[in-house]
């Protein structure tokens, strides 16, 4: 059976996080499949979007700790710079990327649904970056993802003291995009999806890319990227139809 499943419906591709008897927890097999599930969405124009969840009661649980026992630096440098490459991925998507975390989100997990761009949660989800508790530090970019979306404080307090956060806290500090009962989760990320599928996607991939490039750097030079970005889209077919059908009072077809 695989660990990742991919199934694309309707534009939208969802992957399935399905180790459920090991709470989804990542593997070095488990990221060769993510891996290879993210690079065929990345491939096939069908998809428009993608919903990555967990199978069971997780989201993801953390990386694989049976794995990770016996690491001394080098394997452990190598494993790190694996997760944080697939994640990149995920992140750097043209696509939009929502993570509907069904359950437990704990260090890698955590990390998996920071590098998506949006995170919608169950009111049974816990999220947190326990690896102090194993005398490690996070390493799938948790030490930086966490910090920019919630800022100092609260990343080190998530990591430092080693807690979980429900997904009421979560909310409250900018965590998550919005809480759903655990029916409702996954229709609700699968309608923001097919809203945002019926955009255009190529400026969509053009806005993705300039907000994340001009998050780190002075106000001037970000204005800069996006007016380049704005210009890019100028007298493309779909700036051209997404313009007519305006003018035309009919919905767009990208």
């Amino acid at each position: 059976m695989a660990q990742v499943e991919l199934s694309v419906e309707s534009g939208t591709a969802t992957i399935l996080m399905n180790r459920p008897e090991a709470l989804n927890a990542l593997s070095s097999s488990v990221l060769d499949e993510l891996d290879a599930a993210v690079e065929r969405c990345e491939r096939d124009d069908a998809v428009r979007g993608v919903l990555i969840t967990g199978a069971g009661r997780s989201f993801v649980a953390g990386a694989d700790i049976a794995e990770m026992a016996d690491f001394g630096h080098d394997e452990g440098l190598a494993f790190v710079r694996r997760g944080q490459a697939v994640f990149d991925r995920i992140e750097g998507l043209p696509k939009p990327v929502a993570a509907a975390v069904n359950g437990f989100a704990l260090g890698g997990g955590c990390e998996l649904a920071l590098a998506c761009h949006l995170r919608f949660a169950s009111t049974k989800a816990r999220f947190g970056q326990p690896e102090v508790k194993l005398g490690l530090t996070p390493g799938f970019g948790g030490t930086q993802r966490l910090a920019r979306q919630v800022g100092r404080g609260a990343a080190i307090q998530m990591i430092v003291g080693g807690g979980q956060v429900d997904a009421t806290e979560a909310l409250r500090i900018g965590l998550v995009n919005a809480v759903l009962e655990p029916d409702e989760l996954l229709d609700h990320t699968r309608r923001f999806l097919d809203q945002a599928a019926a955009n255009g996607p190529r400026a969509i991939a053009s806005a993705l890319a300039a907000i994340d490039r001009g998050l780190d750097v002075p106000l001037e030079r970000g204005l800069e990227i996006e007016a380049r970005a704005f210009a890019d889209v100028c007298g493309t077919e779909e700036m051209r139809e997404g313009t007519r059908a305006f003018l035309e009072k009919r919905d767009p077809s990208f």
